[in-house]
């Protein structure tokens, strides 16, 4: 497990960023062909995913580094601010890409008058495409988005060989419920955190592939906006419960916190925990007000009974 794809001299390219890519050229190819069978802008949609990429990377960085401020505060100005910007360093947020992301759509589909939610449901397989390439580059990376100690079965021993995951480890945290250090011993003349965490890395894949599947049948629904609110709600249900509870992530609210050898790794409730609340009964509350508006339009198909070629 080696974080680096490509070195060429001092200049390097990250697994993370080449799997992110690859994810979402996927999701474009699939929203483009989903655009053109629905008779939308095409041309507009793939000027909207450029910036909503551009802007998505701003809103994760921008999110991290303000939920993340410890990391930062005691950085010398102005080395701080370049910090701040370097996204080679790692730390984004999913939530403010989604936030970054959204913002741009709501910016094009205001300023040319068109159906927020049809575009917007043009994006979910991109997204969910994302998630499974991040995630797989976070095990690449091995520090990113560890789990917690946990004395489980289902608990992962992080082979020696993995050194980036083992170096991270091995580096005192001086916040004591996330210090894995007390963990860590020299094996063949090399620090190597011995206990099993849960592999929130590889849960995180799965939460991916999961919407990616169900993106399909969300999809073939007629009403706009219905794969937009189905992924918030089966994110942040699956992202809270299956993947959130179990990263060893700063608890912004204590009032669980189980983890060790002899203990299940859980922590309650994070930042994520958190923000997912509301955006769990938001969306139940959206796709109830979908549900009764009328069916998306359809565009023509050439060549078929009743409608005009072109």
């Amino acid at each position: 497990m080696d974080p680096v794809f490509l070195q060429i001299g001092s200049f390097t390219i990250a697994w993370y960023g080449v799997l992110i890519t690859l994810g979402i050229v996927a999701g474009v190819w699939v929203g483009t062909r989903l655009a053109r069978q629905r008779g939308l802008n095409v041309d507009l949609f793939n000027d909207m995913i450029l910036w909503m990429i551009v802007w998505g990377l701003v809103g994760a960085r921008l999110v991290f580094v303000l939920t993340s401020w410890e990391q930062f505060q005691n950085i010398p100005f102005p080395r701080v601010l370049l910090d701040v910007i370097n996204l080679r360093q790692g730390g984004i947020s999913i939530h403010g890409g989604l936030i970054g992301g959204i913002l741009v759509l709501i910016y094009y589909t205001r300023r040319h008058k068109l159906n927020f939610y049809e575009y917007a449901d043009l994006c979910v397989p991109g997204v969910a495409f994302g998630i499974i390439g991040g995630r797989i580059g976070n095990i690449m990376n091995g520090t990113d988005t560890v789990g917690r100690v946990t004395g489980w079965p289902i608990g992962y021993r992080w082979p020696d060989s993995a050194r980036a995951f083992h170096e991270g480890m091995c580096v005192r945290n001086p916040n004591p419920d996330m210090d894995l250090s007390r963990y860590c011993q020299e094996i063949g003349g090399q620090l190597v955190m011995t206990a099993p965490v849960h592999f929130t890395q590889l849960y995180g894949v799965i939460i991916g592939i999961i919407l990616s599947v169900a993106a399909y049948f969300w999809l073939r629904s007629r009403k706009a906006g219905w794969a937009f609110w189905q992924f918030w709600l089966w994110y942040s249900i699956l992202r809270a419960g299956f993947e959130e509870t179990f990263r060893l992530n700063p608890l912004a609210l204590k009032s669980y916190l189980s983890q060790g050898l002899q203990a299940p790794g859980i922590g309650l409730w994070t930042d994520t925990h958190l923000i997912s609340i509301p955006l769990i009964i938001v969306s139940i509350l959206m796709l109830l007000r979908i549900r009764n508006r009328p069916d998306r339009r359809e565009a023509p198909v050439l060549g078929h009974p009743g409608t005009a070629e072109a």
